[in-house]
């Protein structure tokens, strides 16, 4: 390792390339190096911004001048963190990802794009992913029902997502959009497509940035090519570049996108510092937009190479071992293969029973004190819902908590959400066709349940005596008593679907009298909506929504941190669907009524277009000590690691793509790629590359390992996976006396 130190001086001087394996102390390196730094470059009062927006500066202080970049949100918050503590919170920089970067510039400088691109002088509103899905679908609609953007056995909706990331995969590569029909031409002869659809794409994509310029929209690839194409080469841009960031610091450089390398030569030409960590067994993100390759050549920018060559976890040894059995034995191991104990192997025949004592494993490992819930992680290429389900309701059985690392399920498989959008359809006129019975038999149970924690108390149905006042926090309908009140009380119309009052049930008396009043409390609560909906006193249907989380969810009761997320991307979606509705309205009215959007705001959340992403946050209480759950992507993104690894469907072929789906045609944006159609052979190539990089840093990030293998799959087939040669190698060495 080289421990030769430079301070602030020409660039020759000060550039540091940092490579090392996951584990290996890069980013301990980076926060070092950010110490000595900050006592030679002038900084104000520490501020650390947040999310990359960038933290308010006060009167008369000093711009933060260090910008330190991480791969995502998740990493973010831990360098900012670590830079925090080791310098006591002294010093200002600022804190971000490349993306965040890219977008807080094009809104910052939007006067200079205004006037070197002619737009219109209006505050630009980034559009969330499935608001772009549904804008462009409405733009093309005619060229989709007329089959000019179709490919066999392509759905509209995939072919018009696959036609937006052709945007953002040229965009973050640096490759002009006007190259693209070019590009795919070239990359996709004889695979599939026609000149003519390639022409066509290119044609609805400037039709569709052209649109949401005029409109002030802009979408991660707009973002991004509004930066590396317009704004990055401006004179009066780069200046100010150049005086905010006397130094910037990245981590992880190996999973951003292309255009980050034109930032960062921008900033060394005119003087800045530059630290830059790569790990070579990184990349988690190539196929998403990541040019691996083109930032590592980076290193060349940089006067000092330091090679941290420890290797930490398994990956130490049996990293080559590993590799060789899963990548170059073609199905087969040598006799005589010795792994360590800590390598093991859980194998049973059908994937429910392996789930299961998949599960006990853990209980009985965390009874016996070998290792703590928060030191396992369950890992797998595809963490399917039954997986999730299955390993979580077992392990709480045992009173071990299981969290899903970034779980972006679709918001309609919240019940809260769920819930909330019936009610939207209860107060809005014209949307019975958005209601039935189960949705209402739902919604009962959900706001009407007790408070969080309570046991549920039977009420004697013959009892006739009055309800106290303290019994509204400890309403209760549970699902009969529910769907009895729907199959009694709810008058489905299209126009004005109704709950009738408790007493049209003849045998209202049955459902007892907490079930009685909590039902009557909600129909009470509906009408007093409906009635200010009509009288125009309720401001839109943001404020319904806020009202009943604050009536039936959040009052009485202390909601799981997953469901006040969902609750939070709830209200974050519908604020940001209402701004882009009215925003479309005001440029070009239309006679669609509050109910149609309405409408077409349930159907976009029932779809399950919209998922729940939440800010990053540190979880707390029993949440920190939880087994965490995650498939390949998110762990590897997250840059973790956990005492105890379970590789969940070890057997699977899965593991060769990594679990991660890649973008339709990124393989031609990468630079040393760019247009150039891959072979066989070096699609073979990649996979296995892809997997070596998977297996090293995964192990880097164990101590312990069960690979937990099912003979069969979920679909009933056999698994035969890259691993199993790893598999039999260890079910080997633990037969063997």
């Amino acid at each position: 390792m080289v421990t030769n130190l430079h301070k602030l001086g020409t660039q020759a001087e000060k550039s540091i390339w940092i490579v090392g394996a996951a584990r290996s102390g890069k980013t301990d390196r980076l926060v070092e190096q950010f110490c000595l730094w900050s006592k030679t470059v002038k900084t104000g009062p520490a501020t650390v911004s947040s999310r990359g927006a960038g933290g308010r500066r006060r009167a008369g202080q000093t711009a933060p001048a260090i910008l330190v970049l991480a791969a995502n949100g998740d990493n973010r918050l831990e360098l900012a963190d670590r830079i925090a503590i080791a310098t006591q919170g002294k010093y200002a920089f600022h804190s971000t990802t490349p993306f965040g970067f890219f977008e807080q510039e094009v809104l910052l400088f939007w006067p200079l794009l205004v006037e070197s691109l002619d737009l219109r002088a209006q505050f630009p509103r980034r559009l969330q992913p499935e608001t772009e899905l549904e804008l462009a679908a409405r733009l093309w609609r005619r060229s989709l029902d007329e089959g000019i953007l179709q490919q066999t056995g392509v759905s509209q909706n995939r072919m018009v997502r696959r036609t937006l990331d052709l945007l953002q995969l040229a965009a973050v590569s640096g490759t002009p959009r006007e190259e693209i029909p070019r590009i795919l031409e070239q990359g996709f002869v004889g695979s599939g497509g026609s000149n003519h659809l390639w022409a066509s794409t290119g044609e609805l994509l400037e039709t569709w940035r052209e649109w949401c310029l005029k409109r002030g929209f802009l979408t991660y690839g707009i973002v991004c090519e509004l930066y590396w194409r317009d704004l990055l080469p401006n004179p009066a841009y780069q200046q100010q570049l150049a005086s905010r960031y006397q130094a910037v610091i990245a981590d992880d450089v190996d999973d951003y996108p292309a255009i980050s390398r034109d930032l960062f030569d921008r900033m060394l030409d005119a003087g800045a510092a530059g630290a830059f960590s790569y790990n070579p067994d990184g990349g988690v993100r190539l196929g998403l937009g990541a040019d691996t390759q083109y930032l590592g050549e980076l290193e060349s920018r940089c006067a000092t190479v330091e090679n941290l060559d420890a290797r930490s976890g398994l990956a130490a040894e049996i990293g080559a071992v590993a590799v060789s059995l899963a990548v170059n034995s073609d199905g087969f191991y040598p006799l005589g293969l010795s792994l360590p104990g800590s390598v093991r192997s859980l194998e049973t025949t059908s994937r429910a029973q392996l789930l299961r004592e998949t599960a006990e494993l853990i209980v009985d490992a965390v009874k016996s004190q070998a290792v703590e819930p928060q030191e396992i992680a369950v890992i797998a290429p595809g963490m399917d819902a039954i997986a999730r389900y299955s390993l979580t309701e077992i392990l709480a059985r045992s009173g071990i908590a299981a969290a899903s690392l970034n779980d972006q399920r679709p918001l309609s498989t919240t019940p809260e959400i769920r819930a909330l959008l019936t009610l939207l359809a209860l107060v809005y006129p014209g949307l019975g066709r958005e209601v039935d019975r189960d949705a209402v038999a739902e919604m009962l149970v959900i706001l009407g349940s007790q408070k969080h924690g309570e046991l549920v108390e039977t009420a004697d149905s013959d009892s006739t005596s009055e309800i106290p006042a303290k019994m509204e926090n400890q309403k209760s309908i549970d699902p009969v008593r529910a769907g009895l009140i729907a199959d009694h009380c709810f008058c489905p119309e299209l126009d004005r679907p109704q709950l009738l009052a408790v007493a049209a049930f003849p045998r209202w008396d049955r459902l007892g009298h907490r079930a009685a009043f909590a039902y009557e409390q909600i129909v009470e609560w509906i009408e007093q909506q409906r009635s200010q909906q009509q009288e125009r006193l309720l401001p839109s249907p943001i404020a319904l929504l806020d009202r009943a989380i604050q009536k039936f969810l959040i009052s009485d009761r202390n909601l799981p941190y997953d469901r006040l997320s969902a609750l939070r991307e709830l209200m974050e979606t519908a604020a940001h669907y209402w701004e882009i509705h009215g925003r479309m309205q005001r440029q070009e009215p239309t006679n669609s009524s509050e109910s149609e959007t309405i409408a077409q705001f349930i159907q976009l959340l029932r779809t399950g277009t919209v998922t729940a992403n939440p800010f990053p946050v540190r979880p707390e209480g029993p949440a920190a000590r939880a087994v965490t759950l995650a498939n390949i992507f998110q762990y590897r993104s997250s840059r973790r690691a956990h005492k105890w690894h379970f590789w969940l469907d070890a057997g699977s072929p899965l593991w060769l793509s990594g679990g991660a789906a890649t973008l339709f045609g990124a393989p031609l944006f990468v630079r040393s790629q760019l247009g150039r159609p891959w072979q066989t052979e070096e699609e073979t190539a990649a996979d296995q590359q892809r997997l070596r990089r998977i297996l090293v840093d995964l192990l880097s990030r164990c101590q312990v390992l069960y690979l937990c293998h099912s003979e069969l799959a979920v679909n009933g087939q056999e698994q035969t996976g890259p691993l199993l040669p790893l598999i039999n190698s260890s079910v080997s060495c633990q037969q063997s006396p």
